[in-house]
């Protein structure tokens, strides 16, 4: 008889025994009796599956830990139990993978360390919102299975990565960006490894429950992953452009300090004019504090620094009332040649949604039309870099959006500037460039990741660091740009072929269900 090992141990902690239902291991509605204790431990479970996500990438916990979660939601028996498995998992989950949100309103804790914790509460319980309707979902159309959670909850991914101008940070697939499973990402982008993820998980389950046979699944998912291992770095061509990273250090407390702003702006000139002389220099997000149309003086002496060398920045303009989070190129004599505009703002962080319908009724001071956040840029073309080729300009936030980065024509690398220092010293940064490493592996480009305080790196093709500046290190990097691959499957069919296995596995879980 198959063991029963989960069975066992639930029913130690919560379960009221029956000995008429061998489908769920001889107990019935668990998730009816000690409410706290249930709710206590889907928390903890949440808990559990966050140590996958950076900087600890422990994927062979939260697998299991997905598996156990999965097991558990088979014996909700109501809609209200079934939406609290998914809602209290993911309480847990994004309280700890999100802790890195309490850091922006640390940098002044006198004035703003009071919101601190509204911004856990809010952030976490509205995002396990999605996984408690993904369990509500799979309960009421999807007859309660195992199954059916694991399809609804990577739907619910799906979902929150696009749902009001989309958040999918610290997503379920993110558990492999650490793992040769990552390049899987070429074919399948970001929820393919999501669905990996729930797939393998739903695998074990099975198989210490039911079948030993389902075991199966993780068995090839092994030897996909010793198939998939991409090797050795991918080695720079003898004649590849050397591209100078600068990072200043920065912290957010001090980089609009009147009293330090000329220590950090001297230090990258320093950088910057350091010999040998590279092709390219790039300085990471709003390096320079003044607007772009104030800052003549700073850029003829970025110019004068860079000795000829074109120099990306990050600065902010303005035009007529409206402000833009900008990236620009600089060629001799301080001259602007190309301007990016950032496209994707933060909500509440640069713009305020809905600011634009309250100005119309009258009710001012969050509109981006009067000035009073930023405007986003829109549709931009790829910058032309001299002597690096085309490039795709992303500004922080942005690189988080993997369907929005697979459009338009093909450049030769992915060129990303930031501002880290809002995200602390913990979880925030190393989450960040985690997934900068998967946006470089589903286009098959290089990037070059710039970053305030860290972490700056030169990322290949497939993912891998070919060179770091570490967190909290002021310094520069010269780095050779490594070779793109060829076009991925990912570029060329998108989120498209996942969304549709998506679609096909949720028609197939409630057409029998109503068939019945």
């Amino acid at each position: 008889m198959p063991t029963r090992v989960a069975s066992s141990a639930c029913a130690f902690a919560w379960a009221k025994p029956t000995v008429n239902d061998p489908a769920t291991g001889g107990m019935t509605d668990p998730f009816a009796a000690r409410p706290w204790a249930r709710r206590l431990c889907l928390v903890g479970l949440g808990l559990a599956l966050s140590l996958g996500q950076a900087p600890t990438h422990l994927w062979w916990v939260a697998l299991p830990v997905l598996a156990i979660w999965l097991f558990l939601s088979r014996f909700a028996v109501t809609g209200k139990a079934a939406f609290g498995a998914g809602f209290w998992f993911g309480i847990g989950y994004f309280a700890l993978s999100l802790r890195w949100i309490v850091s922006p309103f640390m940098v002044d804790p006198a004035r703003d360390g009071w919101m601190a914790p509204f911004a856990i509460v809010l952030l976490s319980a509205g995002l396990a919102l999605l996984w408690g309707l993904a369990g509500l979902l799979a309960f009421r159309l999807g007859r309660g299975g195992a199954l059916a959670f694991a399809v609804w909850l990577a739907a619910a991914e799906v979902l929150r990565s696009l749902v009001l101008t989309g958040f999918p940070w610290a997503l379920i697939g993110h558990i492999w960006i650490d793992t040769p499973l990552a390049q899987l990402a070429a074919w399948t982008g970001p929820h393919g490894l999501t669905v990996v993820a729930v797939c393998l998980a739903w695998c074990l389950m099975v198989g210490f429950t039911t079948s030993r046979w389902a075991l199966a699944g993780p068995v090839v998912a092994g030897a996909a992953a010793f198939w998939l291992a991409p090797g050795a770095p991918l080695a720079p061509a003898a004649d590849a452009p050397t591209i100078r990273l600068v990072q200043p250090n920065a912290p957010q407390d001090e980089k609009w300090d009147v009293a330090m702003r000329d220590v950090f702006f001297n230090r990258m000139l320093d950088y910057s004019a350091a010999a040998p002389r590279p092709d390219l220099i790039v300085w990471p997000e709003t390096a320079v504090q003044d607007l772009l149309e104030w800052a003549d003086t700073s850029l003829q002496a970025m110019s004068a620094a860079a000795q000829g060398v074109p120099l990306v920045t990050g600065i902010n303009r303005r035009s007529d009332l409206r402000y833009f989070n900008a990236l620009v190129v600089l060629g001799q004599g301080g001259a602007v040649d190309a301007i990016y505009d950032k496209a994707h703002l933060v909500p509440f962080g640069e713009y305020f949604p809905g600011g634009e319908l309250a100005a119309r009724w009258g009710l001012h001071g969050f509109a981006a039309s009067e000035g009073q956040s930023f405007s986003t840029g829109g549709d931009q073309p790829l910058l032309d870099l001299p002597g690096i080729g085309a490039a795709r300009a992303l500004i922080c936030y942005e690189g988080i959006f993997a369907e929005e980065i697979a459009i338009g024509d093909r450049p030769r690398l992915l060129l990303l500037i930031t501002n880290d220092a809002w995200f602390g010293r913990g979880a925030g940064p190393a989450q960040h460039l985690a997934q900068a490493r998967l946006r470089a592996i589903e286009q098959g480009l290089p990037m070059v990741r710039v970053a305030n305080t860290g972490i700056s790196a030169m990322i290949d093709a497939r993912g891998r660091l070919t060179g770091v500046i570490p967190l909290g290190q002021a310094d520069y990097l010269d780095a050779a740009l490594p070779p793109a691959l060829d076009e991925t499957a990912y570029v060329r069919f998108g989120d498209l072929p996942v969304l549709l296995t998506l679609a096909l596995a949720l028609l197939g879980l409630v057409i029998p269900r109503r068939a019945a």
